[in-house]
């Protein structure tokens, strides 16, 4: 099973009078790293946030909006009654002093620094419980959609696999024709060299078989077909992050496809080569997408 490391979570419910909203995006990332947009009263909670996030998403780049509103208030609001009223005191010996009125002393009390401000009490302990569980709802559906993404990069990096692997077996029909081409060649141009009477026939076989031996490519074709088999497997397993171990598995194939490259020396194997670093590289940009 294969999850997208992209995705979208969004929950909602009441807890304990207020309206708890928690919305989450994940993108592409090596590693978890969250962003949050949090309102004070859940500040310090932010790193219980953060461990229960990581456990459940594992890796991406990771968006975290909460908000809390309390009867009809994003931001319930207090006042400082003390600090009002020493405010107060100030006001009034001035208005005293200089004979001013002391009309809309509330008025000018309210915009003074830090007479009005957001609730900043922290979030009582069961209160908590309950964000807790709407953040775990969110990642939830998040979860969800990161599977049905899933499925379509499942479908489309199986495919390419797939044809790197009917790729390669369009090479054996071609591989006897290869040796007598590579014979031949090397045979015009020895004697283009030398000239034919002065090969000797012998020292000719011997070093034909051991140019034809540094030629071969059997094991490269061997570990090709192993490590498409494994992929596939791979893809297969229940585990929720193999994105890693799919991209080393995709390493590897490239290896053996680029030593069949090198050592080709034929112009259609050399064609499939070409199809299936095409096909390998289609399958590596959607393995950045895999969590």
């Amino acid at each position: 099973m294969l999850y997208s490391m992209t995705g979208f979570g969004h929950a909602e419910t009441a807890v304990n009078g207020r309206q708890v909203t928690v919305e989450l995006k994940a993108l592409n990332g090596k590693q978890f790293d969250m962003n949050t947009k949090l309102p004070p009263i859940l500040r310090s909670y932010e790193l219980d946030i953060r461990n229960l996030l990581n456990a459940m998403l594992l890796r991406g780049t990771i968006d975290l909006s909460i908000n809390v509103r309390q009867e009809g208030a994003s931001k319930p609001m207090v006042i400082n009654t003390d600090l009002a009223l020493f405010y107060y005191q100030g006001m009034k010996q001035i208005a005293e002093r200089t004979g001013l009125p002391e009309e809309n002393v509330i008025a000018t009390l309210m915009r003074m620094p830090e007479v009005v401000g957001p609730d900043q009490d922290g979030m009582p302990e069961e209160d908590w419980e309950g964000v807790k569980a709407v953040i775990i709802a969110a990642a939830t559906d998040l979860i969800e959609h990161r599977r049905q993404e899933g499925v379509a990069l499942l479908k489309d990096i199986s495919e390419r696999i797939n044809n790197i692997d009917k790729l390669h077996d369009r090479i054996q029909p071609l591989e006897p024709e290869r040796a007598i081409r590579v014979r031949a060649r090397l045979t015009q141009w020895l004697e283009d060299m030398v000239g034919k009477e002065k090969i000797d026939p012998n020292r000719f076989e011997q070093e034909m078989i051991y140019y034809l031996e540094r030629m071969d490519f059997s094991e490269e074709k061997i570990r090709l077909k192993q490590h498409c088999e494994y992929f596939n497997d791979t893809v297969n397993e229940n585990d929720a992050a193999i994105g890693r171990k799919l991209n080393f598995i995709l390493q590897e194939i490239g290896r053996e496809i680029n030593t069949l490259g090198s050592k080709a020396n034929h112009a259609e194997i050399q064609q499939i080569v070409i199809n299936m670093k095409d096909e390998l590289e289609k399958a590596k940009e959607q393995i950045l997408n895999i969590l």
